[in-house]
């Protein structure tokens, strides 16, 4: 299948399964009449692989070591698109980040490596299911940080068009998309 006929697919998928009208309280704390809970897409067999393939296309020219985000939206994505860039032969390897850390055991925020394996000095982008200010991709961001990763990009799924890309631009952090959310209110 084509990138176009692939991406085509999907949008019909999350327009189904995962787009919604009714007012609703997003996780900005901001009101919306519309929402996306892109989980029931991520977890369905053709979804989950048209996510990863479209996502391993669009990040094909950017020498990525890592790919990992904010629990809960980010495992699935990351899941799929580790799987498929193995299968593929170019292999990104996934993580995530906890919104706390354990409080118990090692008490990670970083979660997914190996004993020894750090992200120190990996090219990392931050992958999302659904962005609206940016504000836990930012968590993200931080964590991988901290750990001495090198954050080239937060890559989002959909991008509700509330701010994210401004937040992004003015910390520096490039921002890229799959869908824009008007492209799911028009029809």
């Amino acid at each position: 299948m084509s990138v176009s006929a692939s991406r085509a697919r999907l949008a019909k998928i999350i327009a189904t399964r995962s787009f919604g009208r009714g007012e609703i309280t997003l996780a900005s704390g901001r009101k919306s009449d519309f929402y996306f809970n892109l989980k029931p897409t991520m977890l369905d067999p053709e979804g989950a692989a048209l996510l990863a393939e479209l996502s391993l296309d669009a990040l094909k020219n950017d020498k990525v070591d890592y790919i990992g985000g904010l629990e809960m939206g980010a495992v699935p994505i990351a899941g799929a698109i580790a799987q498929l860039s193995w299968i593929k032969g170019h292999p990104i390897a996934a993580f995530f980040v906890r919104k706390k850390p354990k409080e118990h055991g090692a008490r990670l925020a970083v979660e997914g490596l190996a004993k020894g394996e750090t992200l120190k000095g990996k090219r990392i982008v931050i992958v999302e299911d659904v962005t609206t200010t940016g504000g836990s991709a930012i968590k993200a961001v931080d964590a991988v940080k901290d750990s001495g990763g090198e954050v080239v990009m937060v890559f989002t799924m959909v991008d509700r068009d509330e701010g994210a890309e401004e937040a992004f631009k003015e910390a520096g952090i490039a921002f890229r998309s799959l869908y824009k959310a008007g492209e799911f209110l028009t029809g």
